[in-house]
This record gives C-alpha cells, structure tokens and sequence, in this order.
C-alpha cells in the first residue's frame, strides 16, 4: 500500500480552516485535505408543507433533532407568514442544537431543554413533555426509532417533514486523486455508491483510476453498517473507545498504515444491544405508567371502611354483654 496523502473528507470546507478538527492532521502527517459535500439538504415549499397538514401554532412544543431542522423550521414560518409565539417549547437532542436555536430566537432555558444526545436520553427528556402538543421535525429519509418509539410509549405528536436529503453532483471529483475517503452519514455512503459504484476491492487504495477505490472511513455504526451492506470494505471508523473522533480514528490508521503496519477491516457492530436498551426502557415506563393507573383506581375510603367494621364489632360486644337496646342504638347512631 501507497502512503496515505491526500483525504477526501464529504463535509463542507470549514469557514476556518484552522479551527477544522483535520488541520492538525494536515500539519502532522502533511495530509492534503479536499473538502467535497457528496449531499446538501433542500427544503420542502410551502405548499408540500401545507399538504402535510400539519398547523405549527397548534402545538405547543417542537423537538429538534439536527440544526438543519431547525434552518428549514423557521425558513417555513417565515414563508407561511407563521409568528411563532414567545411561548413556545424546544426540545433538542443535544446542547449544541439548543445553542443553535440563538440564531433565530432569545435563548430561554425556560423554554429551551436538552437531552445528552443519547436516544434514551431523548426519550426521557420528551417524556416530561409529553403534556405538551409536541410537533416532531424530520429529515427525509429519517431513521424510524424516534416516531416508532414515541408511538409505543403513547405520546401524542405530529411530524412535520421540513427537508430532504439529495445526492449532490459528483462529476468534477477524481477519486485516484485520493487515498482515502471520509463519510458521515448512510445518505453519503448511498451517494458515493451510486455516482462511483463499489470499483472492485475497494481498500487497496491504489488511487491509479483503474477502477478501484480508495480506503474509506465511517462516522458511527449506522454509516458503517450502509457501507458494508453497498460493498464497501470499511478500513477506519470513529468513534471507538480509542478513537473518539473522526480525525484520531484516521490519524491512527495512517500512522499504522505509513509504518507497514496492517489493519484488519472493521467489523460491523451489532445493533441488538441498542434494541435491547429501547424495548427495556418503554417495558419499564410501560410498567411504570400502569403502576400510576392503579393507584389512581385503589379506593380512597379503606379507612372509613375498617372504622366500621371495628365499630360493628363493638355493637356485638356489647349485645353479648346484655348492655340492652340503648347501647345498640347508641353504637348505630355513632356509626
């Protein structure tokens, strides 16, 4: 194998680049760097909106889950003529969403909440919400778990399809011109696949433009997993316990790979243990909520109930006793 030179990395360019998380790479191992978007996200209009029929002051709290949702949230009520009330709720997936909600609203921690980013996370945080006319934003194509685990859990919600993810052209990119190729997300992988075909054994990385690809490199189990059911042989993967990030996940490997030293293929991880997770956390707030209902219906008069059984049983005392028909009547008068 070649020396790893050049990356194709399917982000943006950065508006600075020293701020990148690759420019310490570049610096390092005298990486050259192409930023090249293999997707953009383009908005559904008005009209398709409308037809959803989905009235976005009816509700009374909207769950975001990436920052572009909330790009085309408020591009929407800005074409719809739609003033979002100060009083309106947001609930985001990660603190760095609920930030981003600055760019077109006073940041309120009142009415601002987060969640660690994780999805059970997510799902509690939703939850505590769930009194509220909650309006779920999505991107299509979207992953299920969140609408099908709400829908399990029995929160009330609409969703609201903002955007939509679309391949973008990649005609002008030379892939011998690189040794490795870096995505983020299934949608990426999909429009790699589709503009350059899997070419053979991908993972050589010969970058001779014979028809073979360039090592690739994935961000999370779900980017992986697409890659490998296209045929891709995924050489670098992030994040790991190693490797927390995308940059260290492939500065490792080049460091190994620059050396002579050989990498086994990632593997792909499975799924069941997330399953798991999910399917046990709503069994415990199904358990839970079912717990409340019969609490609710336990009668309240258990008190009143035993006062009169021990005043009956006071009543037949005193008739044995042969305390007469006064004591009797006193006792049912008491009672």
């Amino acid at each position: 194998m070649s020396k790893i030179k050049s990356l194709l990395v399917s982000q943006p360019a950065p508006s600075i680049v020293e701020k990148s998380p690759f420019f310490e790479l570049t610096q390092k191992l005298s990486l050259a760097i192409t930023y090249t978007p293999f997707i953009h996200i383009e908005g559904v209009h008005a009209k398709e909106f409308r037809g959803q029929r989905v009235d976005i002051l009816s509700h009374t709290a909207i769950i975001f889950t990436n920052r572009s949702s909330i790009d085309h949230f408020f591009r929407l009520c800005e074409e719809l003529r739609v003033e979002v009330p100060e009083t309106m709720k947001y609930i985001c997936q990660t603190e760095a969403i609920a930030l981003y909600l600055q760019k077109y609203i006073v940041y309120r921690k009142r009415k601002i909440s987060f969640a660690d980013g994780s999805f059970i996370g997510l799902m509690e945080l939703i939850l505590k919400h769930r009194d509220e006319r909650l309006m779920l934003t999505l991107l299509e194509p979207h992953k299920t778990e969140i609408p099908a685990t709400l829908e399990k859990l029995k929160v009330k919600f609409d969703r609201a399809i903002l955007a939509r993810t679309v391949s973008s052209d990649l005609s002008g990119v030379r892939l011998a011109d690189h040794q490795m190729v870096v995505m983020y997300s299934p949608s990426e992988v999909k429009s790699f696949v589709e503009q350059f075909g899997v070419g053979g054994a991908s993972g050589s990385g010969s970058g001779s433009g014979s028809g073979v690809l360039p090592l690739i490199a994935t961000f999370g189990d779900g980017t992986t997993r697409k890659a490998m059911e296209c045929g891709l042989t995924v050489s670098a993967m992030a994040p790991t316990p190693e490797a927390p990030s995308m940059a260290r996940a492939i500065e490792l490997f080049i460091t190994d790979a620059n050396a002579g030293r050989e990498h086994a293929p990632v593997a792909v991880k499975d799924d069941k243990q997330k399953v798991k997770q999910i399917e046990d956390f709503i069994k415990a707030h199904q358990i839970k909520e079912i717990r409340k209902s019969k609490a609710k219906k336990k009668p309240a008069g258990g008190a009143s109930a035993s006062g009169a059984s021990g005043a009956s049983g006071a009543s037949g005392s005193g008739s044995a006793a042969g305390s007469g028909a006064g004591a009797s009547a006193a006792a049912v008068t008491k009672d």
